[in-house]
């Protein structure tokens, strides 16, 4: 292949630049043919190779005494104790979401189910956190659209003609590409995850305008392995059979890690043949499978055909042994005719495995993926001479050096630059009008679709399967039992991009510490965290510079809070036409309750309980929901965080729970205090009333009510438990602050306004209506 025959489009196309096409020629001391580039496009992609990331991910903590396995495998894996291992990750499929929603989301689960029983681990819960597009400015967000029961002006005109709730026409007005891509992904994802048996137990989705054109779609799950049982992506010994097994090999999905390693643009539909589909039944079996061989020590190591499909799969099964690898490609199972070498090599077909396996025991294992009616062929072996050999029809086709796949990917130190218009905004103070009703501006913030419930996605997904989840969708995070112990897991996933793009630092250290915080809510100890990074173009300055500072940011809290990161994944170029995406730092955390009966959930239980605000009580109108309903535009400084507050506050809230002093705790952040108050009254059935704090005036009491600030957490717990609650937090230097008592029907903070149950919910369920078509 001559190199005057591609140009810097062609290479573009296959993840490449010109500098690095040139650097495979010197380090090969040849030009690479035709597939062998293909394998190094797809190798060197920021997908596969981190080449803009990977000096950035050294820096997070990955190590504890709890960890059995850090990054670099298929999952991380820490210890629960009494021989049990938790297995976790959170994986991307941002772009292929963009052009095929449905098959996208369906395989973004099929792809990180694999990565967790690949660990020899069953996965038991699922979480996704999705990102889709917002208009700018809709007039159904003006203040006219709602107005409460009672209010200081009840005269004023946007409520002239009596009370009134929002009805199903309010909030935004989704465009028809953004219902497309909604309802197509939540399909996706349930289609895929309920066919599987393993429970969606919660997660997250946000709505912002730059996301209208490159959706990001994350998918978690966790899994459970016995301690000596974990397995690993290695080959073991030269002369092990490499064999693989699952579904037949087909076209589709080619060049799917290049594809997610370049921005969106006009072409993208084109590239519709780079999606996969994929076949949950099929990757079923091939679970059950996989537990069997686990089960009888019949491997030597087992890989998931992931990104870049066997191209990856066989060159980081020969990498993690320290050996090379021989593959015939003529005997790899296929469903499509005349297949070349290149199309083999790369194609993302799902739902397919790869094993080492010892030459004694290939009988026992054909037998095992016989009885599961599974597909399966000896494609070649492991060897000692370090080498990729791949042959097709009797030739060498590939022979490459395996460390010019993996070491020698170029790793890139990143050149940042904080763009002057994000600095301004920051700098900028939001000039929001003066309230006249503000239990209305309590309606619209109920109403708004970050805010609102999502029972309308979570319910399309089953969250019972299995009938180990304890806590499901809707609550600060999700609890599921282990059975035949008192213990069980709690897993939550959280990021704030409006914060992130406005301090970049900030919101990488928020979605850790809103995370952990998540996690205590329910009584839960943080044990590890799983990341996703989802960022615009990293080549650009300003992209790089909101990298630099939320991985450092991530870095920090993890420190602070002692949450080591143990899997994760990178996702860049996530732009469209040019427009980066909001940076979106995305963290999955999973802990342990030692005493599941002392679990926590938000709602309040019982009239005359009091209510407190644990934890800080500095708050920021800048970047919050409230600010961008007045006025459409991300402006302002985000209130700060103090890591070390952030600790104590959180050790005294798991230790309150722990003595049983609390009936519930919610973590108070998006949409500011009201809306914590109000959704602790919506989840317990149960009304409240709230006494008025901050100035008498309307900045003051508009951040009082809807300023947003880490932190903080809404309890409520009997009067007897107070002295104890307050000695607590005494010990630990939390801040405590009395709010109120619950009872009653209604929803009352002091003067400004009383506002009935019934109205709060039909804001707050409303708030997808314009996305679900209710």
């Amino acid at each position: 292949m001559g190199s005057g025959t591609l140009s810097p489009g062609d290479l573009r196309a296959i993840g490449l630049t010109p500098g690095e096409y040139a650097s495979i020629v010197e380090l090969l001391g040849r030009e690479p043919n035709e597939v062998e580039l293909g394998m190094f496009g797809a190798m060197w992609s920021e997908h596969c190779g981190y080449k803009h990331s990977r000096l950035l991910l050294r820096t997070l903590p990955s190590g504890g005494p709890l960890v059995v396995q850090g990054p670099g495998e298929n999952a991380g894996a820490v210890s629960l104790g009494g021989g049990l291992l938790l297995v976790m990750k959170i994986e991307s499929h941002n772009h292929p979401s963009a052009i095929e929603p449905y098959q996208g989301a369906a395989t973004g689960v099929g792809g990180i189910l694999r990565d967790i029983f690949a660990m020899g681990a069953r996965p038991i819960a699922l979480m996704d956190s999705l990102r889709f597009g917002l208009p700018v400015s809709d007039p159904r967000l003006q203040p006219s659209s709602f107005s409460s029961g009672r209010s200081r002006s009840p005269s004023h005109p946007a409520t002239a003609g009596g009370p009134g709730v929002p009805g199903p026409s309010a909030g935004p007005a989704f465009d028809a590409r953004t219902r497309f891509l909604f309802q197509g992904v939540v399909a996706g994802i349930s289609g895929y995850g309920n066919c599987m048996g393993v429970p969606t137990v919660g997660g997250e989705t946000v709505f912002e305008p730059c996301y209208a054109g490159n959706p990001l779609v994350n998918v978690l799950c966790l899994g459970l392995a016995e301690e000596g049982k974990l397995l690993r992506a290695h080959g073991g010994a030269p002369g092990n059979l490499v064999v693989l097994f699952g579904a037949a090999t087909g076209r589709d999905g080619i060049h799917g890690a290049s594809f997610a390693s370049v921005e969106l643009d006009e072409r993208s539909e084109e590239r519709r043949p780079a999606v996969q589909v994929g076949d949950p039944l099929t990757e079923k079996l091939l679970l059950e499978a996989c537990l069997e061989l686990r089960d009888r020590g019949l491997l030597a190591g087992l890989q998931d055909l992931g990104a870049a499909g066997l191209t990856s799969s066989t060159v980081e099964m020969a990498d993690k042994t320290g050996s090379g690898i021989r593959i015939d490609l003529d005997q790899a199972p296929r469903r499509a005719p005349e297949m070349t070498p290149y199309e083999l090599l790369l194609s993302e077909s799902q739902e397919r495995m790869l094993a080492a396996v010892e030459p004694r025991r290939l009988a026992e294992v054909e037998a095992v993926l016989d009885h599961w009616e599974l597909p399966h062929a000896v494609v070649g072996r492991i060897t000692d001479d370090g080498v990729v050999r791949m042959l097709s029809q009797g030739r060498v086709v590939v022979e490459v050096p395996v460390r010019l796949f993996t070491d020698a990917c170029p790793a890139y130190e990143l050149i940042g630059t904080e763009d002057e218009e994000i600095r301004r905004a920051r700098a900028a103070t939001p000039d929001l009008p003066a309230e006249a009703d503000w239990g209305r501006a309590l309606l619209e913030v109920l109403a708004h679709p970050n805010i609102g419930g999502k029972a309308a996605i979570w319910q399309r997904y089953d969250s019972m399967v299995g009938t180990n989840t304890v806590i499901g969708p809707g609550a600060d995070a999700a609890v599921l039992r282990l059975k035949g112990r008192n213990d069980g897991v709690a897993v939550s996933v959280d990021g704030n991009s409006r914060l992130c793009y406005l301090d970049p630092y900030l919101g990488g250290a928020l979605a850790v510490a809103e995370s952990a915080r998540n996690l205590s809510c329910v009584g839960a100890r943080p044990l590890c965290a799983t990341d996703c990074l989802n960022f615009g173009n990293p080549e650009k300055p300003g992209v790089a510079y909101q990298l630099q500072q939320a991985v450092a940011g991530m870095a920090a809290a993890c420190e602070a809070l002692g949450v080591p990161i143990v899997s994760g994944n990178v996702s860049l170029y996530n732009e469209q036409m040019g427009t980066a995406i909001y940076p979106t730092p995305i963290v999955g955390m999973a802990g342990q309750i030692d005493d599941l009966a002392l679990r926590l959930t938000p709602g309040f239980v019982a009239g005359g309980d009091q209510i407190y605000l644990l934890g800080g009580d500095v708050v920021s109108l800048g970047g919050s929901i409230h600010a961008w309903i007045r006025r459409g535009s991300l402006l302002g400084t985000p209130a700060p965080l103090d890591l070390d507050l952030e600790r104590r506050v959180q050790e005294c809230l798991r230790a309150a729970i722990a003595g049983g002093l609390l009936h519930s705790a919610h973590d108070c952040s998006d949409g500011g205090l009201a809306v914590a108050v109000a959704e602790c009254a919506l989840a317990g059935t149960i009304g409240a009333s709230i006494e008025q704090h901050g100035e008498d005036d309307p900045t003051g009491t508009a951040r009082d009510l809807f300023g947003e600030g880490p932190t903080r957490v809404v309890i409520s717990l009997a009067p007897h438990h107070l002295a104890e609650l307050e000695a607590l937090a005494r010990r630990h230097g939390a801040p405590l602050r009395r709010l109120g008592v619950v009872g009653g029907e209604a929803l009352a903070w002091g003067d400004l306004f009383t506002l009935p149950l019934s109205a709060l919910r039909t804001a707050w369920d409303g708030a997808l209506n314009a996305l679900t078509g209710a």
